[in-house]
């Protein structure tokens, strides 16, 4: 009886190893079931971890990337490949940001149960093509970037960077006109943001001061505060507050950030999404940054009107713009067309509509109309002095069309002077998406 029993545990010992042992095989298969197939098909990426394998393509359905033979290929269209490079990624994954990775797991179409497509998936994203192929022609060569983006929706439909390569060529990293190609600067970069900024001490002001409208700005070209000059661009006499942002009166809003208070203005900016770091399809933007320096000083003022050490991402401002445009409702960016995206209010409806009327009037008074034709144009141009004697140019907004509702920002390094430089870049831009978005409905 007892070498019964012994022989009984026996089996059962041994059944509950089988059974550890089962479970062990099905935990590692759940988890590590792609990575055991993805060793099996197709050429593999040690790096990475991922076959090459899946198809890109634009909102048009243009394809973007695709595999012929094992290896990764590009678009037909050198233009299209150089310029859409940092959205698509490059064969060696040196992009962080594109589409080959950030998407990876979607291209290789990967099932438990049948295992692992040799063909992969198709990836639709939601940038046009042409229109980024136009974009990266406006910059010129110059470093930096252009975005666009549908602020219904949050699908991007242009993401540009320069100095960019044709991917299917790859580049010398010795080679000084690729000097930072790898590098996404509408996401992975944050610059000083000039008077773009000065919308986020104008958020700040309308919610808490009431007499706001009622008041009169007078600028004699120069604010002394705490024995230092903060310096204006003209001497703009006396304003009110929608001239002052037309004007760009550094003088007005110094003014303005020294009554706001530092933590008034960090929150605003926190509150705006321009400090920390947004997120786009699973990657990181760079972190913007704003100091709270002690009120009364001559920082806080130079902080108000974007300067001191402000920082900000472009995809950031971009967000910004389009929540103004969106009724203070900004949808998260994707590339992916269709894409399920997250919304969240981050200012008043009354808010973002007294920013609108007011960037309508930066271009009506300001900018000039006829620089912008046939565009319902609301804008805030930004010259931020970086210490060298050189300036990035800004410009950021949107278009109150309910046609065409889009916002964008463009960024040039140390292009100069934001309307006269950064300006024409978006009216060629968005001249261009009416062009192809118009033609394709017809």
């Amino acid at each position: 009886m007892k070498k019964l029993h012994r022989r009984a545990y026996s089996a059962l010992l041994v059944a509950l190893c089988l059974l550890f042992g089962m479970g062990v095989y099905v935990w590692r298969f759940a988890t590590q079931g792609r990575a055991w197939a993805e060793y099996t098909v197709g050429e593999v990426s040690v790096s990475q971890g991922s076959s090459v394998t899946g198809k890109i393509t634009d909102r048009n359905g243009l394809v973007l990337a695709d595999v012929s033979d094992g290896k990764r290929v590009f678009a037909d269209d050198e233009a299209i490949r150089t310029a859409l490079v940092h959205a698509v990624g490059d064969r060696e994954r040196n992009i962080g940001t594109g589409a080959l990775t950030l998407f990876a797991k979607k291209l290789s179409s990967y099932s438990p149960v049948t295992g692992l497509d040799p063909d992969g998936a198709s990836v639709a994203l939601s940038l046009d093509a042409e229109l980024c192929a136009a974009a990266y022609e406006a910059l010129a060569g110059r470093k930096g970037a252009v975005g666009v983006m549908d602020y219904t929706t949050g699908e991007m439909l242009c993401m540009v960077s320069s100095p960019a390569f044709d991917p299917d060529v790859g580049i010398d990293p010795l080679d000084v006109q690729y000097d930072g190609a790898y590098l996404n600067r509408l996401i992975s970069a944050a610059y000083p943001p000039g008077s773009t900024f000065k919308l986020v001490t104008l958020a700040a002001a309308i919610e808490t001061m009431p007499d706001l409208y009622e008041r009169r700005f007078t600028c004699d070209g120069t604010l002394t505060v705490d024995g230092n000059q903060i310096t204006c661009t003209a001497v703009h006499g006396s304003q009110t507050i929608e001239q002052a942002l037309a004007n760009s009166c550094n003088c007005a809003f110094a003014e303005l950030a020294l009554e706001l208070g530092g933590d008034t203005l960090a929150l605003y900016a926190k509150q705006l999404g321009l400090t920390g770091r947004l997120t786009m399809d699973g990657t990181a933007t760079a972190a913007g940054r704003f100091d709270a320096a002690d009120d009364g000083s001559a920082d806080l003022a130079w902080s108000g009107v974007g300067q001191s050490t402000d920082l900000v991402c472009p995809l950031a401002m971009l967000r910004l713009s389009a929540a103004i445009a969106n009724g203070g409702t900004a949808a998260k960016p994707t590339m992916l067309l269709e894409g399920k995206t997250e919304k969240s209010n981050i200012m008043s409806t009354s808010t973002s509509d007294k920013l609108k009327a007011m960037m309508n009037y930066n271009v009506a008074a300001a900018y000039g109309q006829w620089n912008y034709p046939g565009l319902a144009l609301c804008a805030k141009s930004g010259t931020a002095e970086v210490g060298d004697g050189t300036s990035h140019a800004w410009f950021t907004g949107f278009l109150d069309d309910e046609a065409h509702p889009w916002a964008f920002v463009v960024v040039i390094e140390n292009g100069g002077g934001g309307a006269r430089v950064a300006g024409p870049v978006a009216n060629e831009v968005l001249q261009k998406a009416i062009e192809l978005f118009d033609g394709a409905d017809k």
